[in-house]
């Protein structure tokens, strides 16, 4: 048989079973026919599409259908009331579409994400119910979880076998736990409240010292982060104020640090014009800037606790007053020493713990130290005796001590010795002036003697050439009590009578009381 001839004869009847299933053979369904029309109309896209959606998630509502809003039945005179509506069904679409993503993507995992937070909540939205209770209109948090109550002043609550006294292990506990309330910021305690946690005397204790403690550590990182003076740099602070001396053509560049110490760090800087005529601003310039670390201080306030110019002013309770008062120390010694004639940097100027004074050295180059050079021994003899004059000025002209006197404060520069780090120099009359004095007369005799100066003294000789006390002793024991003798009738006489012994009169420091 034709098998074309059994495709065509579709009225034929019951043949077969291969016939039906026959791949060349036509169907038996019938087309339903539509016109163009039919397709191309919106309405029949909207009921196939909610068709697939309802197929494809069945538990999901689907967005609520209803006749469209006219101007038949409500009053869209108002084009506020209109946008109003449109805003609202727009809104319910979007939720709605929301949802499904929320079905599609969780499906049946046990682990679900929630799209809540992007749903659109008009305010405008009839279908909420009227009985809902704002939050943000209440004082009271439904979220949060109630304080523990206080104890009455009596010191108990309820009466009888039910009650309760303010040692009461869970009152405590939970007072405990709203006490954490008060640490910190920085000090995470979570929600302890909301779970209800109970917290032992001994635990709470252990949580606030340990809260107090991190909160002291973070105080002095912050303290040595931010305002301190670390090694080869500044802090904002100090380099503000070399900005407004650059800024104000004070000083032309900052060229870059020069040398380290334990309570400064120094600056090459050229020198700009000066805002008055009759002072001077050198070529070249060091900006010493004095640490504002306090470790380096604390143990340095017996050079000017008890140095009338700053005794006054002096208080141990605030070591950052104690470093401007360095500074300014140095200031008025270099002031003196300079109107002495005695080979130092000149003062330019003074802005707080900033001092600008001249360079000793040429081209960025700064003079090498006395321990550093190698001389001759006709040069070491002749800054030998340079040094014995300096130290005979500073003491009977300038009325001081340097009190760290050796070959590391000295510079080599145009063959001759110059004198810097006054800052720690007192008076003869300070309590502990003449040991100063002794010491560096030791320091400068020993460097001295093994530099080969046979006419180099020793620490006691050198000591009587510079202060002209001629104390005869052996030995050195003896010499140092006789020192200590004189330093406790100095103090003695100071207690007496309120004031110092003086034939100085300075540069505009403090005034300096005679008898």
């Amino acid at each position: 048989m034709d098998p074309v001839g059994v495709a065509a004869a579709p009225d034929a009847g019951p043949g077969p079973a291969w016939q039906s299933k026959c791949p060349w053979g036509a169907s038996n369904t019938t087309s339903i026919s539509c016109s163009l029309a039919d397709v191309m109309s919106e309405q029949l896209a909207k009921e196939l599409q909610l068709e697939e959606e309802n197929a494809a998630f069945p538990e999901v509502v689907a967005v609520a259908e209803g006749p469209f809003i006219t101007g038949e039945n409500i009053d869209t005179s108002s084009d506020l009331m209109l946008a109003q509506m449109l805003q609202m069904e727009f809104d319910r679409e979007y939720d709605a579409q929301l949802r499904r993503e929320e079905k599609k993507i969780n499906g049946d995992s046990k682990v679900s994400i929630s799209f809540e937070n992007f749903r659109k909540v008009h305010p405008y939205d009839s279908d909420s119910s009227e009985d809902e209770v704002d939050w943000q209109d209440t004082r009271h948090d439904p979220y949060r979880a109630d304080k523990p109550t206080t104890t009455p002043r009596k010191g108990f609550i309820g009466k009888g076998k039910d009650i309760t006294t303010k040692h009461d292990e869970v009152v405590c506990g939970r007072k405990n736990t709203a006490r954490m309330e008060n640490f910190a910021p920085e000090f995470q305690v979570g929600d302890g409240i909301g779970m209800d946690l109970k917290l032992s005397n001994q635990v709470f204790n252990a949580l606030k010292q340990h809260a107090y403690s991190e909160e002291r550590r973070s105080a002095r990182l912050h303290e040595k982060k931010e305002h301190s003076t670390a090694e080869k740099a500044v802090d904002p602070k100090t380099r503000l104020l070399l900005y407004k001396m650059v800024n104000a053509g004070m000083l032309e560049t900052i060229t870059g640090c020069i040398s380290t110490g334990k309570e400064s760090v120094v600056f090459h800087a050229y020198g700009g014009k000066s805002a008055t005529e009759d002072k001077v601003i050198p070529p070249e310039c060091a900006i010493k800037v004095f640490k504002t670390t306090l470790n380096e201080f604390k143990n340095r306030d017996k050079y000017i606790k008890d140095d009338y110019r700053f005794k006054d002013r002096f208080s141990k309770l605030n070591p950052r007053k104690i470093i401007r008062m360095w500074a300014e120390k140095e200031m008025h010694n270099l002031t003196r020493m300079q109107n002495a004639g005695i080979p130092c940097p000149q003062v330019v100027i003074l802005k707080k713990h900033v001092l600008v004074m001249s360079f000793i050295g040429q081209d960025q180059v700064p003079a090498p130290k006395l321990k550093d050079v190698t001389l001759s021994s006709e040069d070491m003899k002749k800054a030998y005796y340079q040094i014995l004059n300096m130290m005979q000025q500073l003491y009977k002209e300038c009325n001081l001590v340097h009190a760290d006197l050796s070959e590391y404060n000295m510079l080599w520069h145009d063959g001759k010795v110059w004198l810097i780090d006054v800052s720690q120099s007192v008076e003869p009359t300070h309590p502990h002036g003449l040991e100063f004095l002794f010491r560096d007369c030791r320091n400068v005799s020993q460097f001295f003697q093994k530099g080969g100066v046979a006419e180099a003294l020793n620490e006691r000789e050198l000591f009587n050439a510079v202060s002209g006390l001629n104390i005869t002793a052996d030995n050195e024991v003896d010499f140092q009590a006789e020192i200590e003798a004189l330093e406790k009738m100095n103090e003695d006489h100071v207690q007496n009578h309120g004031k110092k012994l003086s034939m100085f009169s300075s540069d505009g420091d403090p005034p300096i009381y005679d008898e």
